[in-house]
């Protein structure tokens, strides 16, 4: 282990929009992603909402893949990889808060392996859909394109107790996925629904917490490209490195294991060849690990 000085890198925007309904937040979407970049596509779960932008003005073009239940993190990923195939610029989620709380989304598979597996034990069927959840959020974050996604919030409540009686009080907006889903994002803005205004409630990019509200323009986008293209280069081995430690099968494995070692063979790097079989072989067993586990939960 050594320390090193700390540099911010070029990186993929990782943004989350979050809203109530009629707050605008598939169009602010396809706004700041068109400054993001020129192909985009859209994973619609709102059963093709996001079509009915098409053609708008400042809309640019954009292709759609309208995800139907089940809303398992496992459709979630599949649909992740086909963008990530086909080379799209800027990749839309919309939304996300059905893999949590949509028809065979994580809080329905819960009750369902808690009642089929756990005699109606909830906490252990989590053991089983944490890792699941986990996946999707690694699948959101690894995606080599931009990737924006959007969440329904609602208005959060909590007790409180004045001049002797418990009184419910607004707390504000809560994100509907699970706990936690903001720190997973670079910026998460929060559209009002009343002028559709974006307030940041994380910003690493201090391109809104500094700004009064307004609504998402093209020019957003733009100037979220020049902040993310405005670190330093990434060393390539990191990625290839990368490759190989979110390899989701071991044919991934093999295939990003035969990257990394055919470039540490044409440059000579003794480092990379050494971390990839490493990593490698770390990789391997986990995998191993996961099908085992899989498999005893299928005896059961």
């Amino acid at each position: 282990m050594k320390f090193t000085t700390a540099v911010r890198k070029k990186a993929k925007a990782r943004i989350g929009l979050s809203g109530p309904s009629g707050s605008g937040k598939t169009y602010s979407a396809l706004l700041l992603a068109s400054g993001l970049g020129q192909r985009l596509a859209v994973i619609d779960t709102e059963k093709g909402s996001a079509s009915l932008y098409a053609g708008l003005p400042g809309i640019p073009s954009f292709d759609t893949l309208e995800l139907a239940a089940p809303y398992t993190p496992e459709r979630f990923i599949e649909a992740l990889a086909a963008s990530a195939g086909a080379g799209y610029d800027v990749t839309i989620i919309d939304g996300i808060t059905p893999e949590w709380s949509g028809v065979g989304g994580c809080l329905e598979l819960v009750d369902q392996i808690a009642n089929s597996k756990y005699r109606g034990n909830s906490w252990s069927a989590w053991n089983d859909i944490t890792p699941r959840h986990r996946k999707f959020i690694d699948a959101m974050l690894n995606h080599p394109g931009h990737l924006i996604a959007t969440m329904r919030s609602k208005t959060e409540t909590a007790q409180e107790e004045r001049n002797g009686k418990k009184v419910v009080v607004k707390m504000g907006m809560k994100a509907e996925q699970r706990d936690g889903i903001e720190y997973e994002f670079t910026a998460v803005l929060d559209i009002a629904h009343g002028g559709h205004y974006a307030t940041a409630s994380k910003d690493r990019t201090r391109l809104w917490v500094d700004h009064d509200p307004k609504a998402i323009t093209t020019d957003d986008g733009a100037r979220l490209l020049n902040w993310l293209e405005g670190g330093a280069e990434e060393d390539p081995s990191e990625r290839l490195l990368a490759d190989i430690k979110n390899a989701a099968t071991e044919a991934d494995l093999l295939e990003a294991y035969g990257r990394a070692t055919a470039a540490a063979k044409a440059s000579q790097d003794s480092r990379l060849m050494a971390e990839a079989k490493a990593e490698t072989k770390a990789r391997k067993a986990a995998l191993e690990a996961e099908a085992a586990a899989a498999m005893a939960g299928s005896d059961a």
